[in-house]
């Protein structure tokens, strides 16, 4: 099975989690950043590439992954190792700039805004997550 990786990337506002959501490749569709893992790197460094090229962020990726889920592209299944990102830096220009947009949303915007059920299951367990608290700076 081939394997990807990405963020769910996140921020503290005014005490309330917001999720940075990037458009797919076709704009048609709400995602988190992710991509195919090169050879040579490992899961949450690919991730982390993946963040700055497709939403121009940087920051730290939290271990464990999150969640993973499986999804289908050019007629091959993979599956997809997800972890949070606190981001730390929005960087005004990046590789992918001109083909997708991002915007913060809600924690439960962002999951209205994915359409891949699993993805959604994995927002919706940020919730409880102990990481992830309001309280952090």
């Amino acid at each position: 099975m081939f394997k990807q990786s990405g963020v769910i990337p996140y921020r503290i506002r005014e005490g309330k989690i917001e999720i940075l959501l990037v458009t797919s490749s076709s704009g048609k569709n709400w995602i988190v950043p992710k991509g195919w893992i090169e050879p040579f790197m490992n899961s949450i460094d690919s991730a982390a590439k993946e963040a700055r090229e497709e939403a121009g962020i940087l920051g730290s990726l939290l271990e464990p992954a999150i969640g993973t889920y499986r999804d289908r592209k050019l007629g091959f299944t993979y599956s997809v190792e997800i972890f949070l990102m606190r981001v730390e830096t929005i960087l005004e220009e990046w590789a992918e700039a001109s083909k997708r947009k991002r915007r913060w949303y809600s924690l439960s915007k962002a999951s209205d805004r994915v359409k891949k059920a699993e993805l959604k299951q994995i927002l919706e367990k940020l919730r409880s997550h102990h990481q992830l608290s309001v309280t952090s700076d």
